[in-house]
């Protein structure tokens, strides 16, 4: 099986402006076609990943109770939208602290032990930041960026939907020719 590992921020829903953190599920809006891609990637039987680095914890404006509940509701709302995440996995942690902040690749190493089918040479990295491709990089992953690439081993999408579509469900109509 497939994984796509999704950043949050900036791929799932509208980032924050920098310094702030999303601390409530009201503050969380999903951007335009991101419910629909996480459905398209459920029917094209792609198993869906959340990694988020959530520093906002580690600096105390807000509580991994905080930021747990928001992932709940976040879940919960998208399941009610007839879209599945399998998983979450978050970085509470300070800048340098740990090895699960992206661009390491801990939170990446989690999902493979609870999901050991993980092949990360087929999996692909989603996000919007160095950080994001970076760890993808590291795990050898396919790499597609919302925004312009920054460099050649990078996909380029407008959003997560064009990702999701142009990328992973036309390969994989291809691949079942």
């Amino acid at each position: 099986m497939t994984t796509a590992f999704l950043d949050r921020d900036g791929v799932i829903n509208g980032k924050p402006p920098a310094g702030t953190y999303i601390t409530t599920s009201r503050e969380l809006r999903f951007l335009p076609g991101a419910v629909e891609a996480i459905r398209m990637l459920n029917e094209a039987r792609v198993r869906v990943v959340v990694v988020t680095n959530q520093r906002g914890v580690a600096l105390g404006v807000m509580s991994r109770e905080q930021l747990e509940r928001v992932h709940h509701d976040m879940l919960e709302e998208l399941q009610g939208l007839g879209a599945n995440v399998d998983a979450v996995y978050l970085c509470p942690h300070a800048e340098d602290s740990c090895d699960c902040r992206k661009p390491g690749i801990g939170m990446f190493l989690r999902a493979k032990s609870e999901f050991t089918d993980i092949k990360f040479d087929e999996a692909y990295v989603i996000g919007d930041s160095d950080r994001d491709m970076e760890a993808g990089r590291r795990l050898g992953a396919r790499l597609i960026r919302i925004g312009q690439p920054a460099s050649p081993d990078e996909s380029g999408a407008a959003s997560l939907l064009e990702a999701v579509t142009r990328y992973i469900v036309a390969a994989d109509r291809k691949s079942a020719l």
